[in-house]
């Protein structure tokens, strides 16, 4: 497979591409804030494109359970290495963030955390149950890991009643081995399919990301796939290789691409496809929600014909 992308094109980014880079005092308060409280961000440790823009917005993805992943994705930016015991004071500290920064929509994602017994479930509980304690009227989503299975540790997050349970399939199945080879691919499905049948708010979301290597046919298969799972929301975005020790893009998608992702997305029955070059997870996340509910409770249309 490497020796496949080693043509992959050199060129500069597309304008399209260049990522937002408001700066400024805000920006500044809030990473001092961020670091005063000893707390983390996936829009830093993953090097976001978007960052300046959501920072300058005052809005973060709280990134828990330390800053050190026990998994080795390829694509990855977050440090890899072996993590140290959960933090008890952590969730406390998210929802002291949150409330100071006054905000409406609270992400919350972690590191993976195949050390622990629960894998971490028990510390996204903590949080989400803080973080609505001191912001009662806002909406918590959570983008978590794949708990290596275990669907109960998925039902301890799903206790507290998040607004919005999130994993990323991030790419192909084709490409697991060589892009997550800790990861696997129906056993992400399994555990978003379970998210929306045992959430009390079933609203599922689940992310790739385009230009790995893969073909436009494997993203349709995908969408397919999420759409039979009972996924409500799809978020589509370039990759955007962290360094040259990462895994390389295969190829930059032009916004038309994106375009025609999203409306192949709706017609198998996604309530919204959130598809463009600079889309990521957690980017928007509020206003992806007040989409989805937007649309009510519309059931998705399982249709594997819907798009051939």
């Amino acid at each position: 497979m490497d020796g496949i992308l080693s043509k992959v094109a050199r060129d500069r980014r597309p304008e399209f591409l260049r990522g937002q880079t408001r700066r400024g005092e805000r920006v500044a308060r809030l990473r001092i804030m961020l670091r005063e409280s000893h707390l983390h961000t996936v829009c830093e440790q993953a090097r976001c494109p978007n960052l300046g823009l959501c920072f300058g917005k005052k809005t973060a993805a709280f990134m828990i359970l330390g800053r050190l992943c026990t998994r080795s994705c390829r694509f990855c930016a977050v440090s890899k290495g072996i993590p140290l015991a959960p933090d008890p004071n952590e969730p406390e500290r998210v929802a002291a963030a949150a409330l100071e920064l006054g905000l409406k929509h609270i992400v919350i994602t972690s590191v993976t955390r195949d050390d622990l017994e629960d894998r971490g479930a028990n510390q996204f509980l903590e949080a989400v149950l803080a973080v609505k304690k001191v912001l009662p009227d806002s909406t918590v989503e959570v983008l978590t890991p794949d708990f290596s299975g275990r669907m109960e540790s998925a039902a301890r997050v799903l206790d507290p009643g998040p607004d919005v349970f999130n994993h990323n399939l991030e790419t192909v199945p084709r490409l697991y081995p060589w892009v997550r080879p800790q990861a696997d691919y129906k056993r992400s499905l399994a555990l978003l399919e379970f998210a929306g049948k045992n959430a009390a708010r079933p609203i599922t979301k689940s992310g790739i990301m385009a230009g790995m290597g893969e073909t436009r046919k494997e993203i349709i298969s995908v969408m397919r796939d999420l759409a039979a799972a009972g996924c409500r929301a799809l978020t589509i975005g370039q990759y955007l290789a962290p360094s040259r020790k990462h895994w390389p893009v295969a190829r930059y998608l032009e916004p038309e691409e994106y375009a025609e992702l999203r409306e192949l997305g709706l017609e198998l029955g996604f309530a919204l496809v959130f598809a463009g070059p600079l889309v990521r997870s957690s980017f928007n996340a509020g206003e992806i929600l007040e989409s989805v509910r937007g649309r009510g409770s519309m059931p998705l249309r399982h249709s594997r014909e819907a798009v051939r």
